[in-house]
This record gives C-alpha cells, structure tokens and sequence, in this order.
C-alpha cells in the first residue's frame, strides 16, 4: 500500500466514523422503570394517610394512574429502541419511530443554542437531555431533542456542534479550559428568595390542586384525622384571631415555598464565556440547567425590579436576545441572573454587553410630561371606583353596614393608589446612551430595558382615545430578540417621532411629515 492510498483510506475511515449514527444510552431503561414505581409509592402513602382505608373509587383512580405510567415508560422505551442521531459536515439527523416514522434534519448554520437539562432521575443514572434549538419564535417545536444521553457525550456533543458553527461562520474557537466566569452562586443572596408573591400564591395552588385530589378520591379533607384535630383544638378561638393565625401560617410556608425554590433553581449558578462569542448559565440543585446565548445573537440586557424587591435593592438581569424559542421558552432561557444587589446587576449587564459601563444605569433618561402623572392618577381613581361601588350598591340594596364598607374601602385604597400612581410616573423614562435606546416603566415591577440601536427593525405607534385627548402617545421599538417590542410610553407626539427618528435615523422618515409652526 503507497503512502497516498493510506491517508486516502484513513480519510474515509475518520468520515465514517464522523457520520456514524449514535444511540441513546440503554441506562434511560432504568429511568423508565422509575417512572413505573411512582404510582406503587403514592398508592402506599395514601393507605398510610387514609388508616388502611382503601375504596373502590381509590383503587380505580391508582390504577388509571398506574397505567398511564406504564403508558409513559413503554412510550419512552420505545424512544430508546428506535432514536438514532449523527452530525455531519453540515447538518444535524434525528431518526426515530417505529409506527410512526420521523425523520428531522437541521442545518449547522440556523442552530442557535445547545442546552442541557437534567432531572433527578437522570442525574441519579448520569444522563442528561440535550436539546438543539434553530430560534424559531413561533413554536417550541423549532429544533431537536435527544432525551438520555451521557452526560459526558452530550458535552463533548456540544462542543462539537459549537466547533462546526464557529469554523462556517469564520469565528476562532476558544480553548475550552479558559473560561471567563463573570457572577457565581454568593448565598447572600437568599435574603431575596421571600420577596416574592410567587411563594403565597403556591400555597393556595397546592392546596388546591390537593383538596381536588382526594375531593376525585371520595376521601373529604374536612374528615382526616389531622383536620378533625385542629379544629377541636382551635375550634373555640375568635374568628379575627384564627384569620390572622391562617394568614400568618400561608406567609410563613409561602416564605419557605420561595426560598426553597430560589435554593432548587439557582444552587450552582455560574454565568461564564466557555467559548468566544458565547455566554452560558448553568443552575439547577435537583434539576440541572445548562443554557448558551451566542453572543452575536445578543441585542441588549435588561434589568427587572419587582416591588418587594426593589424596596430590598434587589433586582434580576434578563438578556435580549434572538434564538432563544417562543415566549415561554424566551422568559425562562434569558435569565442571566437570580435576584442580585442592583449595583452587581448592573456590572454584570455591563460585561455581558461588552461595555465598560451598564446603559441601564449610565443612561440619561429623559422624564415625562404631567399628562402622564394625570393618567395614572385618573387609572387608580377608576380602580378604586370599581372595587368600591359594589360594597355600596349592595349596600343601599341591603344593608347600611355595606355602605360603610364601601366608602371606608375607597378612603384606604385611593391614597394608595395615587402613591403607585406617582411611583409609576417617576419610573417613566427613555434615552439614548450611545449605540443604545434606553426606556424604563412599571412600578409593580420597573424594567430597564437597554436596547442597541441596529437591532431595532421597526416602530409601532399606539395611541388610546385617552391618549389622543392628552397629546401623548406610546412608541414600540420592534426587534427581533426578547418580548419583540420594547415601548416607551407616554411621551407627546412630536418628542416620541423625533426620539424613534434620533434612535434609527430614516427608518420612521417615509410615514412622517414634518410641520413647520411659526
């Protein structure tokens, strides 16, 4: 054999192997037969919790249970059986089916991100789920999904396809043992988990999702044993005071809710460039979350401060970015950062973006006319009008004590709203800061939104019949990355033209004319 016929036959040997089909790894099988026992567990806490009571209606509702994850494994086996994948030159392949054959193909070049998740049970048997997607706005639907890979093949999977985008776009590829972290998990932090409604409001959610549960059971909440105790112990108290210890008890496991799920979604977090060009969060205590932005794909940042959160100095660091998914799949991959100290949320925007200081706190923000004070001021009195008149209506209908309620429920809610009214308007503001637009709003929760100025691909002009009256309207800065638009509300007619022509010169120039006033 001649030196040239041996590179040949090597060359062909190493394309085979790159084009070779790959599998699922056969530990996935184990996963299923998890997913099996769940039922058979939860059908044995309830005969605890029930004293060995067990009726027809209980046994029905665990076998639908039982086979409906029986119907989940066998599906998922058969995933495992028939799943095939391989990455070429050019393109990603996805085989998989039985009866129902689907062959997916997708481009090097419209992949958009890789990301990695893993739950528990996959984490217990050391696979991961890796899912390829394309960007595609409309549907969650736009990429590929391996379900059960090893974790250490999906890596090196990744890395892979990150390495075949980077050598078609002509962009060199870091060494992937320099990473460049830019924030990591400070438990400090924790103290913002409570601030949040979230927590509260889960309580009544799992409560309810539970009294639904036993009520499909025919097993009555009011009957168990743990119910029929308290109420002979604090059956006898004043109602004021068993409202306040039932608020007090929602609060406390509210509080507990939130910071567990802080300590479950953010234990681990680290945000760092393992690659050029390409930022990657990575989080998760039970749950693992590996997600990448490209950061050609990044259009701006923006930083949320909920109220609670705010009044701690609190806030949370969002990216705007294109090709990362839907809306649902967009809120939840563009988190960059758990709620923070603002001062570091800012910094960190600063580096992601690339600039020596944030636009969200650099910027000077123009303010708002009075007209805009006007309208929320006007927005709380009708609110308060509306919760109010009711009490009263039923009151002159009924009874005087109504009436009461009434005017007393308007003279505490109107000073309270007339304060967020006032709160909203000093959130007001927008600006240019170099190439970037700059607008802020909201007061429940105010967002800084910092928009580069090239990634704006059009304008939307809205204006109320209130609006109208006033001399004011609201510009949407259209995009491609993030929510899609980005407004800036309540500005007059004439600053909001000249701001959007200011921001992307001649793009709103055609629909315009300009008037010349003595």
């Amino acid at each position: 054999m001649t030196p040239d016929t041996a590179v040949r036959h090597q060359d062909h040997a190493d394309h085979a192997d790159h084009d070779a089909w790959g599998r699922l790894n056969p530990r996935l099988f184990l996963v299923n037969l998890s997913v099996v026992a769940t039922p058979l567990a939860t059908f044995g806490a309830t005969t605890v919790i029930t004293g060995g009571e067990i009726n027809l209606q209980l046994l029905i509702t665990f076998a639908s249970f039982l086979i409906t994850c029986l119907v989940i494994s066998g599906i998922s086996t058969m995933r495992l059986l028939t799943t095939r994948y391989r990455v070429t030159d050019d393109r990603v392949e996805l085989h998989k089916g039985w009866f129902f054959r689907s062959e997916r193909s997708i481009p090097v070049d419209r992949i958009r991100s890789v990301d990695l998740t893993a739950n528990p049970l996959h984490r217990i048997f050391g696979l991961t789920s890796l899912k390829i997607s394309t960007g595609d706005q409309a549907s969650s639907d736009g990429g590929l999904s391996l379900d059960g890979l090893n974790a250490r093949d999906a890596e090196a999977l990744r890395r892979q396809l990150s390495e075949l985008r980077h050598a078609r776009q002509g962009l060199e590829t870091a060494d992937p043992d320099t990473d460049a972290t830019l924030a990591e998990l400070d438990w400090a932090w924790l103290r913002y988990a409570p601030l949040t409604l979230w927590g509260v409001g889960g309580v009544f959610i799992a409560v309810g999702s539970v009294y639904r549960t036993l009520h499909e059971m025919k097993i009555d909440p009011l009957e168990l044993g743990i119910v029929k105790d308290i109420e002979d112990r604090f059956g006898s108290v004043p109602l004021w005071y068993g409202i306040l210890v039932t608020l007090l008890v929602i609060v406390v496991i509210g509080v507990a809710g939130s910071t567990a799920t802080f300590i479950e979604g953010w234990g681990g977090y680290c945000l760092d460039r393992p690659e050029t060009g390409l930022l990657r969060v990575r989080r998760g205590l039970l749950i693992t979350r590996s997600v990448s932005i490209e950061e050609q794909r990044l259009r701006g940042a923006e930083v949320a401060e909920p109220l609670l959160l705010r009044w701690a100095g609190g806030a949370r660091l969002k990216a705007i970015a294109s090709g990362l998914g839907d809306e649902d799949e967009n809120s939840s991959r563009s988190r960059l950062t758990p709620p923070v100290p603002v001062a570091l949320s800012v910094r960190i925007a600063a580096d992601v973006l690339g600039e020596t200081a944030s636009p969200t706190a650099e910027a000077v923000l123009a303010p708002h006319p009075r007209a805009a004070l006007r309208r929320r001021i006007n927005r709380a009195v009708v609110w308060t009008a509306l919760i109010a008149a009711p009490f009263i209506g039923f009151g002159l209908w009924l009874t005087p004590v109504l009436v009461h309620t009434g005017w007393i429920t308007a003279l505490v809610l109107l000073p309270v709203g007339v304060a967020f009214a006032y709160d909203a308007y000093r959130s007001l503001g927008h600006g240019i800061h170099g190439r970037y637009l700059v607008t802020r709003s909201g007061t429940f929760t105010r967002r800084t939104a910092a928009l580069q100025r090239d990634g704006i691909i059009g304008w939307s002009i809205t204006r109320s019949v209130f609006q109208r009256r006033a001399g004011l309207l609201t510009l949407g800065a259209a995009t491609a990355a993030g929510n899609g638009v980005y407004k800036v509300r309540d500005v007059p007619v004439s600053e909001g033209l000249a701001f959007a022509e200011e921001a992307v010169p001649g793009l709103l120039a055609p629909f315009i004319e300009r008037c010349h006033t003595p």
